[in-house]
């Protein structure tokens, strides 16, 4: 399989990438370094998480030219509005010393201020007029809040990034993606956030039946849930700070799931969230200053 995406507008992005949510500033060089050096040409981060300046630093340090690497990034809820978006995009563009944002997405619908959201979208699209970004999109939009930004949408966004991992499919919001061209892309591919099933801790990373294939392949749970993400055409953007971690994460190319693999995998979704539930985002209780530096 290819390790690229073609999006919507013709370009093309990696498939794997390197997230750093939570991961503190002070360790985000690092990280970044690491995962460059390792072979990820595609880096994930956020206004919100406070460190694209160690991003932009990573990938200065890296050595790795910058044109060989997709730098994808978030604006928050609290620079909705076509004016503070397009003042949003120059906060990140600053941090990360970057003169072009590979992809930019809007964080969160925000449905409780959805005429912000589209304010903030149509600075999205008039940033792609430009050439200030390659392409557009958004995060943790579920199919309601697709079809109500594409009526008011002169772009469809290239990629709705949204928490995907085997205890949480999101096979609706999937399918609404599909429907308009749009690139899943997944955030806690391998479950990351913290499940409990009856009162009980439960890992995806324990699962019987994804530590049985990753036994069969001779390869580790967090890998296959990873493969299980690239097969079925979806971009995955794990996480680690830890050197080995990251490169395990990398090498998920060399092996290939099985359809009844694939189908076992899927069976295992519980429907239970475990991120924020998105119609409750609202800037009452979400809103932070993103800060100019």
């Amino acid at each position: 399989m290819s390790t690229n995406l073609t999006l919507n507008n013709g370009v093309e992005m990696p498939a794997l990438g390197f997230g750093v949510f939570q991961t503190p500033p002070g360790e985000t060089i690092a990280a970044v370094e690491a995962a460059l050096s390792t072979g990820y040409r595609h880096i994930d981060t956020a206004a919100a998480y406070g460190n694209e300046s160690g991003v932009g630093e990573g990938i200065r340090r890296s050595g790795v030219d910058r044109s060989e690497i997709f730098v994808e990034t978030k604006i928050w809820i609290s620079d909705y509005g076509y004016d503070a978006a397009l003042r949003a995009f120059d906060k990140s563009a600053g941090k990360l010393g970057v003169e072009q944002i590979d992809l930019l997405i809007l964080h969160q619908a925000l449905p409780s201020r959805f005429d912000l959201t589209v304010g903030a979208y149509r600075a999205l699209e008039k940033l792609l007029e430009d050439g200030r970004v390659r392409a557009i999109g958004v995060s943790n939009f579920m199919r309601g809040h697709l079809d109500s930004l594409l009526k008011a949408a002169a772009v469809v966004p290239a990629v709705n990034q949204i928490e995907v991992h085997p205890y949480f499919r999101q096979s609706d919001v999937l399918a609404a993606n599909a429907e308009h061209g749009i690139v899943s892309q997944a955030w806690s591919p391998i479950g990351g956030i913290t499940f409990y099933r009856d009162g009980q801790h439960a890992s995806t990373l324990e699962n019987e039946v994804i530590v049985g294939i990753a036994a069969a392949h001779g390869k580790s749970p967090a890998q296959v849930m990873l493969r299980w993400g690239l097969q079925q055409g979806r971009s995955v953007i794990p996480k680690s700070t830890k050197p080995a971690r990251i490169a395990e994460n990398f090498d998920v190319f060399g092996f290939e799931l099985t359809d009844a693999e694939l189908a076992a995998i899927d069976a295992l979704d519980t429907g239970v969230r475990g991120g924020p539930e998105p119609e409750a985002i609202t800037l009452e209780a979400f809103g932070r200053d993103i800060p100019e530096a």
